[in-house]
């Protein structure tokens, strides 16, 4: 079925960003997989080549367009290069911490942010997620005591994409650690204060070339000024009015790495011959791929309404979580079946279904588990 997300200008904005791709990202993956971390480089130079901060307004140095078409262009490009891990720091910066400071900054604030994070000299990430508490975010133990025009941070956090290399961490922080969810705020922390430090690089089962850092908070002096928001305690809600577009975001990218993987496969099964014939001729390697085809088609349609509603400011956090969790899971059964159609080279990290595999796992829990999305799903619906 013919798609009609996309506009001449999104195609055009394609081909540049796959010529982009081909030539600052494709020819290095081997060596950042290695050194577990892309060069900051790269988003300076995705910055200078347009393809970072599309939505900030034209006097901050962004594109001015709101449009997350182009955003999803981006995801649909890294995966179908391979480029999940490289590819994820600019869709985190892009699609999930970029909203922040254009929804919550104030005049200042974007002033001395939004010029650095569209040419890519900052580079942002977000700190939700510590030591212990999964999913749990009322339960976060980082603290921030006022004291005058600064607040005191004390924590830690864990599992954070571009930890090592963000200059701006959106963190989540407890200003009055004795409420729950209204005691949450949303502080960024900038590279350079005192106290805070970044742990090891972790070593991942996938997305070896994405840097994900643990990092801690000892008496780091932060001023009042990097306050997201007009006062305390917004910081749950100002987080789950932006889950869905983070939901989405990934959503797109598993289905893109999907269809990567049934096109990978079409070419492979079509070439590999096994008693004779091409596997692909066999009856139940074109059932597999028969279905996997269908299941990929109903999930990319559905994520472009969800695409089209954002745009609209329409998405529901339902759709959005009905959009992740069956996405990612689509996605995992897909590189798994295409990975059993390459049979023993499959297992071979030579072969980009076998990296591929990897990348997948982490989709289904980061963002959001599958649990949790049905979870927010099942009380929409009154249970």
């Amino acid at each position: 079925m013919k798609r009609t997300l996309f506009e001449s200008d999104h195609e055009a904005f394609r081909e540049s960003f796959r010529k982009f791709l081909d030539v600052e990202v494709v020819p290095h993956q081997e060596e950042w997989e290695r050194a577990g971390i892309v060069p900051r480089e790269l988003f300076a130079t995705a910055g200078r080549s347009g393809f970072l901060g599309m939505d900030i307004p034209e006097e901050y140095g962004g594109g001015g367009v709101e449009d997350f078409r182009f955003n999803a262009v981006i995801a649909e490009e890294v995966m179908r290069c391979g480029a999940a891990a490289a590819g994820l720091g600019l869709t985190l910066h892009n699609d999930i911490c970029l909203p922040y400071f254009l929804s919550y900054c104030n005049d200042g604030q974007k002033r001395r942010w939004l010029p650095g994070i569209a040419s890519g000299e900052l580079i942002t990430g977000i700190a939700m997620t510590e030591p212990g508490i999964g999913s749990d975010l009322a339960s976060m133990s980082t603290t921030a005591i006022r004291d005058g025009d600064h607040y005191v941070v004390n924590g830690a956090k864990t599992f954070i994409t571009n930890g090592i290399n963000a200059d701006l961490v959106i963190t989540a922080v407890k200003t009055d650690p004795t409420q729950k969810h209204k005691g949450m705020s949303l502080l960024v922390l900038e590279r350079g204060m005192a106290g805070f430090e970044r742990g090891r690089n972790l070593d991942k089962l996938g997305q070896h070339a994405q840097d994900t850092a643990e990092l801690s908070f000892t008496d780091v002096r932060v001023p009042v000024a990097n306050l997201l928001g007009p006062e305390e305690g917004q910081g749950f809600t100002q987080l789950v009015t932006n889950l869905p577009q983070e939901r989405l975001s990934i959503a797109i990218a598993a289905v893109a790495a999907a269809r990567t993987a049934l096109e990978q496969t079409l070419e492979y099964v079509k070439e590999r011959k096994a008693f004779g014939q091409p596997i692909g001729s066999f009856q139940n390697s074109r059932f597999v791929l028969a279905e996997i085809a269908t299941e990929v088609d109903i999930a990319e349609h559905y994520v472009d309404d969800c695409v089209r509603a954002l745009n609209a400011g329409e998405l529901t956090a339902v759709d959005a979580s009905k959009a992740k969790w069956w996405c990612t899971e689509l996605q995992g059964r897909v590189v798994d079946r295409c990975l059993q159609l390459h049979g023993g080279y499959g297992y071979m990290n030579e072969y980009p279904i076998a990296k591929a595999y990897a990348d997948a796992r982490i989709t289904r829990i980061y963002g959001g588990t599958t649990e949790i999305m049905k979870e927010v799903i099942g009380r929409s619906l009154g249970l």
